[in-house]
């Protein structure tokens, strides 16, 4: 059987870029159970909720829910589990490092599969205040009709 090459998209986090001024990005496995890897191919994931933090020298993923597989039997998993990251130790210290800081929270982005296994798009950014979200959608939009009248 040929080795699958490529990406496929899971999930995406949407909001994550209107709530957080994202400054960097990291890509991390996952460590994962085979009935939750049977259900994120059906593509039933929800990231909305979820954070990733630091504890230890490891990363985790927390309070993403990943329902549990309908054909699994006996060997079902618990959804919203903490689900460990694998990053370099060097990543894995520079986002502890970053978490310490006032107001920085590491958000997942996208979750993916890449050559057949699981991926993890997240960033590390600030929250956005609504004010800030105003602008930004004001600027959008102003952008959108300068490009309107251009042509």
């Amino acid at each position: 059987m040929a080795k699958k090459t490529g990406q496929k998209a899971i999930a995406t986090n949407r909001r994550a870029r209107f709530d957080y001024e994202i400054d960097d990005t990291y890509e991390a496995g996952l460590v994962l159970r085979g009935s939750e890897v049977k259900t994120l191919r059906g593509g039933k994931v929800t990231l909305g909720e979820g954070y990733v933090k630091v504890e230890r020298g490891e990363a985790w993923l927390v309070a993403v829910h990943i329902p549990e597989y309908s054909n699994a039997g006996y060997s079902q998993h618990e959804p919203t589990r903490p689900r460990k990251l694998l990053l370099h130790a060097h990543e894995i210290e520079k986002v502890g490092d970053a978490l310490q800081k006032e107001g920085y929270t590491a958000v997942p982005m996208e979750l993916y599969f890449k050559d057949g296994r699981v991926k993890l798009l997240f960033g590390l950014g600030k929250g956005r205040k609504n004010i800030d979200k105003r602008r930004l959608e004001r600027d959008k939009e102003d952008r959108r009709e300068m490009d309107r009248y251009r042509g």
